[in-house]
């Protein structure tokens, strides 16, 4: 290698010595006659000096922005030091200037992200990611990846690679399918997770295996989804949930400590599917704050409102948040709006002072009801009382919505803070009542709850699983289970939710005949590692932690894919285009 150094290493106990330093033109200052020179490299920044009687002068003044270089000269202390650099301390007087590459002008200001639109930075994503902020994450996540593999690996884990061409298999989204041009009209899917091979490797007696899987899906996008994923993908044979919690909290507190330095707590705290939604209004609860959700349906259902009264009596739920603070009208419509916009047909807000409740709706409440409403609530005066009254699904969205609204809005969360829960006991069915049918709530290879079999021809909404999912900041990070590991009882439960038994041996018919042959109790999980590196970092949007991401159209305008394939390549593939009018 030409260089000696990089452009971060340098400092005052290099000065006197010679070096060689490559990378790109940041930035190139005329002060005088004298050009400064700042060296970028993913390492940092070096300010080169090349003075009016250097024979490179004219090429070095001549230099565009963002061209690569290679300078050599003596290291020598600067006269006016930058604190804000590492190598601020000194600088290079450039005795040898070598162009390496010529740059273009720019076709985007890549220094400041927020002045370019999302497909220019992905159109650009080479000159997006030489920002030391992307280039940050980056490390971030080879680190994390590091110290998955080292503590898994100490914890007796065998990194096994499965396959990438699969049949289709239904695990929730749709499948990205491949032609085969040697089985004409056969396709394989791409695996949307590795779940059954990674089964058939208990199976086969690997005992404990991980992968940093990629999984891909056709699913409609956001910031927290890409049709190409990365998740730290492991399996366990003869696991208790306990077992497969305390790796998962080891692993957890090893990826943090090496990452960022974050000494997490474990173990995390556990809490019921149903006592989540509950408290929280839905299953990915954010425990770093404190605002929780009550059931006020028998007071409202006994007051003289009959709004609370009609939805009450046909089923339905009137919940309450109590906010410690007040909010001005103009507030309280904004959120009113944010609830309408999610299905609430509306938002109560009670305003509660040194008398109690008041406003107009207080007066369907009598003095008896309104002390238990803020009791119930732990209402004090100077709070705010929200209450939806409708479905149990809506109300219970709405409210959850509304409760990380309110962290947010009045500063209750903590963006340094980290906060793992388990969510457990999940329902094995959701009832799909658009097509008026069982779904599988979560993993269709998830064990039900041996007490709860008995249910599973006659009442499925009773039947729950070995389910579990882990929570980070109000954002899902994993789901996994204890498996069904009984051929027979695994076909009964994908029947149920609509697998005829020719569709179950079609799609799985592979992994229950493995089972018939000495299957091992086994479980495992996948966790979402884009979205782990994204809190990490402090973002929200998972594409600020992949290298080369699609666009909200599952584009990547940098290559242009998804694009035509020619005639040729079609007539080879067998496949002739039909394609629909919209």
């Amino acid at each position: 290698m030409n260089r000696t150094h990089t452009c971060g290493e340098l400092t005052k106990k290099n000065t006197g010595n010679k070096a060689i330093l490559q990378g790109w033109v940041h930035k190139c200052r005329n002060h005088g006659g004298v050009l400064f020179i700042n060296l970028r490299d993913r390492y940092g920044t070096t300010q080169l000096v090349v003075r009016p009687d250097s024979k490179f002068f004219s090429t070095a003044d001549n230099i565009r922005r963002e061209s690569v270089i290679q300078a050599s000269g003596n290291v020598v202390e600067r006269e006016q030091k930058n604190p804000n650099m590492p190598t601020g301390d000194i600088e290079i007087t450039v005795e040898d200037l070598k162009i390496l590459a010529m740059a273009d002008a720019l076709p985007v200001d890549y220094e400041d992200a927020s002045n370019i639109s999302e497909d220019n930075r992905l159109k650009y994503r080479y000159l997006d990611l030489r920002r030391p902020d992307m280039l940050n994450r980056l490390q971030i996540r080879h680190n994390a990846a590091q110290a998955t593999r080292e503590f898994l690996s100490s914890q007796n884990f065998l990194e096994i690679e499965t396959p990438f061409l699969i049949v289709s298999t239904p695990e929730g989204a749709r499948d990205y399918v491949v032609p085969s041009r040697v089985n004409p009209g056969k396709f394989y899917a791409l695996p949307q997770s590795p779940q059954i091979f990674k089964q058939i490797l208990m199976v086969s007696g690997v005992d404990r295996y991980f992968q940093l899987a990629r999984c891909l899906r056709d699913e409609d996008l956001r910031k927290d989804r890409q049709p190409e994923h990365t998740q730290i993908d492991i399996e366990m044979s003869f696991p208790t949930l306990d077992d497969i919690f305390t790796t998962c909290e080891g692993l957890m507190k090893n990826i943090f400590k090496k990452t960022i330095g974050y000494d997490m707590d474990i173990p995390f705290p556990r809490i019921s599917h149903h006592k989540s939604i509950e408290l929280y209004g839905n299953d990915k609860p954010d425990l770093r704050f404190d605002l929780t959700l009550c059931d006020v349906s028998d007071i409202a259902e006994s007051s003289d409102f009959k709004v609370f009264k009609d939805i009450v009596s046909t089923g339905g739920i009137v919940k309450a948040i109590c906010s410690p603070a007040q909010f001005t009208r103009k507030e309280i419509e904004e959120f009113e709006k944010l609830m309408k916009q999610n299905k609430a047909k509306g938002l109560v807000a009670i305003k509660v002072n040194e008398e109690g409740m008041e406003g107009g709706l207080t007066k369907f409440f009598n003095k008896d009801l309104q002390q238990k409403m803020l009791k119930r609530t732990k209402a004090k005066p100077g709070s705010t009382l929200f209450m939806i009254a409708d479905t149990h699904e809506i109300s219970n969205d709405c409210l959850a919505r509304l409760r990380n609204e309110l962290g947010n809005k009045l500063n209750l969360i903590n963006p340094k803070e980290f906060k793992f829960c388990w969510v457990t006991d999940f329902p094995l069915y959701e009832w799909n009542g658009e097509e008026n049918k069982w779904e599988m709530g979560h993993n269709p290879f998830s064990k039900p709850k041996d007490k709860d079999i008995e249910f599973l021809d006659t009442e499925p909404g009773k039947v729950f699983s070995e389910q579990f999912d882990l929570v980070l900041n109000g954002w899902e990070m994993s789901s996994g289970s204890i498996r069904n590991t009984d051929p027979k009882l695994q076909a009964r439960v994908l029947q149920i939710a609509g697998h005829s038994m020719d569709d179950v041996k079609k799609k799985f018919g592979f992994m229950l005949e493995a089972f018939k042959y000495g299957v091992p109790p086994h479980g495992g999980t996948g966790i979402g590692f884009d979205r782990l590196v994204a809190l990490i970092c402090g973002d929200d949007d998972i594409r600020e932690v992949i290298a080369f991401p699609k666009n909200k159209n599952a584009q990547n305008p940098m290559d242009g894919s998804p694009n035509d394939l020619s005639k040729e390549q079609l007539n080879e593939l067998n496949i002739k285009l039909d394609l629909r009018k919209s």
